[in-house]
């Protein structure tokens, strides 16, 4: 049986189409529905041409980088190939999805979000009489553009150097390079956390002199009404100071930690850790409604260095920005500060 797949002519030009990406283009000329009940189904276009061209990516079996290269049409494939690993390194193991209540994605540099910043009137649940006017919720576009951050690594390797090695192996080197760009990116989301996104909403701090208590805690947690502390992000010195508080030390807590390697609070929030966060300082937020993370398209690869084998200072990027969205869905605890008054 001969498939549409087989025929179709990669060139380079595939990559260079505004708005979209390589692998919409391949999702446009061969569509994966045209597939349903064949023993392709499940493949995406991308995965399609990998077995057309017979190039296995994963297992102790997975070819050498050099199998990319063997026609000047399977070569086009190889940035596809890189853009999809540092991706998947950079979703792995990162904390971004359990703190972000949305993601947008944006083709661009200037983001301007929306904002609902209600009064203290206006966010108690008031009888509607019948006759009376029912109570507004203002929905309006924030003053300023959010930032939106390019952050990269460069891929610096001759050709020569890893024309030989398995691409599951080389595929763990791209993974360590998307988790790197996801580490900045969550670096991003703090400092928005903590400083605002430009639009004069930054965190309210909450400031606790002496070593951390159970008690300080729930004065934290208690703040957030109307909204819920679902989630903690607290760096490795203030995670050593949860640990040692007795209320932490519950066996279904502990067995929960063990099991999984979730540790929740006995306030319900779940409990991050990330060296991203500053030392002796702790953010609570609701992760419902806190933060928005801006995507400016998919992770970017240098493709014409990659296609041409030119390896040497190849840069792999991808944009993302973080807006707020309810200020104060989320608020930050000072540890060791002065007391204010």
């Amino acid at each position: 049986m001969s498939y549409h797949f087989e025929n179709l002519r990669l060139e380079k030009g595939m990559y260079g189409r505004s708005g979209t990406s390589f692998a919409k283009t391949l999702e446009e000329l061969d569509p994966s529905e045209g597939y349903r009940g064949t023993p392709l189904e499940g493949l995406d276009a991308f995965q399609r041409q990998l077995k057309r061209f017979g190039i296995h990516v994963k297992g102790a079996d997975s070819d050498p980088v050099e199998k990319f290269f063997h026609t000047t049409e399977s070569s086009v494939l190889f940035p596809e190939f890189v853009s999809r690993v540092v991706r998947q390194g950079l979703e792995e193991g990162g904390i971004l999805p359990d703190i972000t209540a949305t993601v947008t994605k944006f083709d661009g540099m200037d983001y301007r979000s929306i904002a609902s910043i209600p009064t203290e009137e206006e966010k108690k649940l008031l009888q509607v009489a019948e006759g009376a006017a029912i109570p507004e919720t203002s929905v309006r576009t924030q003053e300023n553009l959010v930032k939106l951050q390019k952050r990269g690594r460069m891929l610096v390797a001759s050709y020569e150097a890893i024309r030989f090695q398995r691409l599951d192996l080389f595929s763990v080197t791209l993974r360590q390079i998307g988790a790197y760009i996801g580490k900045m990116h969550l670096q991003d989301a703090i400092k928005v956390l903590l400083e605002g996104d430009g639009n004069e909403n930054p965190a309210e701090v909450v400031s606790h002199s002496g070593a951390l208590s159970y008690d300080a805690l729930l004065e934290f947690w208690n703040k957030f009404d109307p909204f819920a502390m679902n989630t903690l992000l607290v760096g490795g010195d203030t995670m050593l100071e949860l640990l040692r508080l007795k209320e932490f030390q519950n066996p279904l807590t502990g067995l929960n930690f063990q099991g999984t390697g979730t540790l929740a609070t006995p306030l319900g929030a779940k409990l991050l850790r990330t060296s991203a966060m500053p030392a002796g300082t702790l953010i609570g937020l609701d992760k419902r409604y806190a933060l928005e993370q801006v995507v400016g398209g998919e992770v970017m690869v240098e493709y014409d260095k990659l296609i041409d084998r030119q390896l040497e200072r190849a840069a792999i990027t991808s944009i993302s920005g973080f807006a707020k969205l309810f200020t104060g869905a989320s608020k930050a605890m000072k540890l060791g500060a002065e007391v204010r008054g």
